[in-house]
C-alpha cells in the first residue's frame, strides 16, 4: 500500500492543532479583556458575574447539538461545527465593532450587544466539546493529542495578547511622609479593545480554514490506505457517519491488516470496560470542574496578595502548562487508571494549597516574600499542568471507544465545568467568602 509522506502527517498534525485552538477562544478572550471593558460599560466589575451565567446558559448549546442529531441522524458532525465556527467568526467580528455600544433597559444602562455577543459566543464555544472531539474519532489517538495541544493555546495566546497590550499595567506612587499613599497610576493600553476582538476574530479564522484544510486533506472514501511512516492514519469520511454495517470504526482495530504494514498507532489501548470507561469519564468531569470551574473563581485571590507579576506569571505559565502536558503525552501516555488517578490526587492537593491562599486572601502566608511568590506560581503551573495531562490521556484512552466515547467525553468536559462554575457562584458572589486587597495598599502591615 502507498504511505503517504512525513510531511503530510505532520501537516495533519498541525492543522488538528489549529482546529482545537478555536474551540474556547472566544470566551477565553472576553475574560482576559474584561480589565480593558469594564472601563466603559455601565455595569463595571459585575461584568464577571453577568458572564459567568452566560457561559453557563452556553450550554443550552449542547441540547442544541442533540436536536441536531434527532432531526438528522447519520450526518455526522461537519454541519455543526461548521456552524459553531461560523458563530465565532461573525460574533468576534460584531463584538470588535459593537461591544461599547450601551442600550436603556427598564431604565438603566446596560451593555446589552456586548452581553448578547457573548451569549452567542458561550453558546458555540459550549457546543464545541460535543461537536468537535466526536470528529476526531475518524483520526487516531495521536491527533487527538495535538487537538489538546490547539485547546490549550486557545487559553495561552488570548492571554499572551492581553500582555503585549498591556492590560492590568499600574504603578505605586512613592509613599509620602504622613504615609497615606497616593492612588495607583494605571498605564493606558497599548491598543484598544476592539483591536483586541479584531485579533481574536484572525486567530478563529485561522481555525475555521484549518477545519476547511482538513476536510480537504483527509480521504473521502473509508477504504483509503493507511498512512505512514510515523503514526498510521486510516479514517473515515471526515464529519460523516459511519455505515451501520460496519463492525467498528477503523481506528477501534488494526488500521491495516497487510503484511509489511504499520500497526494500529495505539497498540496497547486496552479494550474499554463500562467500569473504565465511567472512571476515565469521572476523571473528565472532576479535573475539568476544577480546571474550568472552581481554579478560575479563585486565581486572583491566590495571586495578588503577592503582587500583580505573581498573577501575570501565574496566569500566562499556568496556560502553557496545557500544550506543555500535551506535548508530554505525545511521547510518555500513562494508560494506568490508578497512575491518572494518583496524577489527579497530586493536583489536588496543589489546588487544595491555592484554596487556602484565597480563602486567607488578602493576607496568606508568606506574602510579600520571594519565596511565597514563587510557591503560588509554581503551584498554578503544576497544578494545572497535571490536570492538562490527565484530561489528555483519559481523553486518549476513551478514544478506543470510537465515537460514542468521544462524544460522551465532550458531555463529561462541559456537565464538569458547568457543575464547577455553579459551585463557586455562592462563595464568590453571594457569601464573599473570599476577600480581595486594594492596589498599592499593605492590609498586613502592623
Amino acid at each position: 500500500m502507498a504511505a503517504a509522506p512525513l510531511g503530510r502527517v505532520v501537516l495533519t498534525h498541525l492543522l488538528v492543532a489549529l482546529f482545537g485552538m478555536g474551540s474556547w477562544a472566544a470566551v477565553n478572550g472576553i475574560w482576559v479583556e474584561l480589565p480593558v471593558v469594564v472601563k466603559d460599560l455601565p455595569e463595571g466589575w459585575s461584568l464577571p458575574s453577568y458572564l459567568s451565567v452566560l457561559v453557563a446558559l452556553g450550554n443550552v448549546g449542547l441540547l442544541l447539538v442533540t436536536l441536531w442529531r434527532r432531526l438528522a441522524p447519520g450526518k455526522g458532525e461537519r454541519i455543526p461545527i461548521q456552524v459553531v465556527q461560523a458563530l465565532s467568526v461573525v460574533g468576534t467580528a460584531l463584538l470588535a465593532l459593537l461591544w461599547h455600544q450601551v442600550a436603556t433597559v427598564a431604565g438603566q444602562h446596560h451593555s446589552v450587544a456586548f452581553l448578547t455577543l457573548a451569549l452567542v459566543l458561550a453558546l458555540a464555544c459550549c457546543a464545541s466539546n460535543v461537536t468537535f472531539l466526536p470528529f476526531l474519532s475518524h483520526l487516531p489517538p495521536a491527533f487527538l493529542r495535538s487537538f489538546f495541544l490547539g485547546q490549550g493555546l486557545s487559553a495561552l495566546l488570548p492571554c499572551v495578547l492581553a500582555l503585549v497590550q498591556g492590560v492590568g499595567r499600574l504603578e505605586c506612587a512613592p509613599a509620602p511622609t504622613n504615609g497615606t499613599p497616593g492612588p495607583p497610576y494605571n498605564f493606558p493600553e497599548r491598543f484598544p479593545a476592539s483591536t483586541f476582538f479584531w485579533a481574536l476574530n484572525a486567530l478563529l479564522v485561522t481555525s475555521a480554514a484549518a477545519f476547511q484544510g482538513l476536510l480537504l486533506l483527509l480521504p473521502s472514501p473509508p477504504s483509503m490506505p493507511t498512512w505512514g511512516p510515523g503514526p498510521g492514519l486510516r479514517v473515515g469520511a471526515p464529519g460523516v457517519e459511519e455505515e451501520e454495517g460496519e463492525a467498528a470504526l477503523p481506528l477501534q482495530e488494526p488500521a491495516v491488516r497487510a503484511a509489511g504494514t504499520m500497526p494500529n498507532p495505539d497498540p496497547e489501548s486496552p479494550r474499554l470496560l463500562p467500569a473504565r470507561s465511567a472512571c476515565l469519564l469521572g476523571l473528565l468531569a472532576v479535573t475539568n470542574a476544577l480546571t474550568n470551574g472552581v481554579l478560575p473563581a479563585i486565581q486572583s485571590f491566590s495571586c495578588l496578595p503577592y503582587g500583580r507579576l505573581s498573577y501575570h506569571l501565574a496566569v500566562v505559565l499556568g496556560s502553557a502548562a496545557n500544550p506543555l502536558a500535551c506535548f508530554l503525552a505525545m511521547g510518555v501516555l500513562c494508560r494506568s487508571l490508578a497512575g491518572l488517578g494518583g496524577l489527579s490526587l497530586l493536583g489536588v492537593l496543589f489546588g487544595a494549597y491555592l484554596m487556602v491562599l484565597a480563602v486567607l486572601s488578602p493576607c496568606p502566608p508568606l506574602v510579600g516574600t520571594t519565596a511565597g511568590t514563587v510557591l503560588v506560581v509554581l503551584s498554578w503551573v503544576l497544578c494545572l499542568g497535571l490536570f492538562s495531562y490527565v484530561k489528555v490521556a483519559a481523553s486518549s484512552l476513551l478514544h478506543g471507544g470510537g465515537r460514542p466515547a468521544l462524544l460522551a467525553a465532550g458531555v463529561a468536559i462541559q456537565v464538569g465545568s458547568l457543575l464547577g462554575a455553579v459551585a463557586m457562584f455562592p462563595p464568590t458572589s453571594v457569601y464573599h467568602v473570599f476577600r480581595s486587597g486594594k492596589d498599592c495598599v499593605d492590609p498586613c502591615g502592623p
